[in-house]
């Protein structure tokens, strides 16, 4: 890989080279269904409609859709009926050469992370950018210096500088999804798909890498989806929570309108009192972090 001279950061990080316009992108779902053979239905009807760069988060139980959802956007899964458009594109109607056009404008975290362990730490942030270049320099894993040195940037940003030549299985849990988040961004993504990112971490790694997520998806003014199991997280950092049952949308709405009865409409009967308290304690314990986080991006 050519990778030359290491950036200039202090114009780099001025430079408006990562930053999309993705605040423009109007992102709509309609009437989405997915049925498996033997009718199995894992969604139905969904709706869903994402104007500016808001983090939406999805909740819900095991099978009720979740990650079927997030795959249906980007076509890892095949949707059975309904419309997705991102922007002016309509996805579910593309074909295999539209479609791999289409994915490079979506960018994708994934829970297991789906490094290439074998190589670095630079390279694997890189391949973020593989739908932008020629096979040859695909691989021969010569990429352009502007690609390069936005991936320097990146990683410094998710603070993985120092890692850039490490093999990727030589990382942590948290270090390896810091990785695939740069990887994400690399696409200069119109939408960020985000499936379960911190299923695998300890507590505070996932709140480390939630932060993370949400401060980048902010400061480039993309839209982000995220999958999430752990609903304290999501009340704690997601503009926007959508809550799935059974395949259907259960509720959507703000984090302050998720009450005890949204959870039980969502998940079963139970008692939220614990986790109600937790959320809004970490919500309060937040609020001053993404004031300022949003702040910062108006003000960019």
């Amino acid at each position: 890989m050519s990778m030359g001279e290491g950036p200039d950061y202090a114009n780099l990080f001025e430079s408006s080279s990562l930053l999309c316009t993705s605040w423009e992108t109007m992102f709509t779902i309609e009437g989405l269904s997915k049925r498996y053979p033997g009718g199995v239905k894992a969604l139905e009807k969904i709706d869903l409609r994402i104007d500016g760069p808001q983090v939406v988060m999805i909740i819900g139980s095991s099978g009720a859709g979740k990650s079927t959802l997030i795959r249906c956007i980007n076509r890892l899964i095949e949707p059975t009926t309904g419309s997705i458009r991102l922007h002016d594109l309509e996805i579910t109607s593309l074909g295999k050469r539209g479609l791999r056009k289409a994915r490079r404008r979506i960018g994708m975290i994934f829970q297991e992370y789906n490094l290439v362990d074998r190589l670095t730490v630079m390279e694997n942030v890189l391949s973020g950018r593989l739908g932008y270049v020629s096979f040859w320099q695909a691989y021969r894993r010569k990429y352009p210096a502007v690609d390069i040195s936005a991936a320097y940037e990146l990683l410094d940003r998710v603070g993985l500088l120092e890692n850039c030549n490490s093999r990727a299985d030589n990382l942590s849990g948290g270090q390896r999804q810091r990785v695939g988040i740069a990887r994400a961004l690399m696409q200069r993504p119109d939408l960020l798909l985000v499936d379960e990112p911190t299923a695998s971490l300890d507590p505070k790694t996932s709140r480390q890498i939630m932060r993370l997520v949400v401060e980048l998806a902010k400061e480039r003014g993309t839209p982000a989806i995220v999958n999430i199991h752990d609903v304290a997280l999501a009340r704690t950092f997601a503009d926007r929570i959508v809550g799935l049952a059974d395949g259907k949308v259960a509720f959507d709405g703000t984090a302050a309108e998720v009450t005890d009865q949204v959870l039980t409409d969502i998940y079963g009967e139970e008692d939220w009192s614990t986790t109600i308290k937790k959320g809004a304690e970490e919500n309060g314990e937040n609020n001053n972090v993404m004031t300022k986080i949003n702040r910062e991006s108006s003000a960019g």
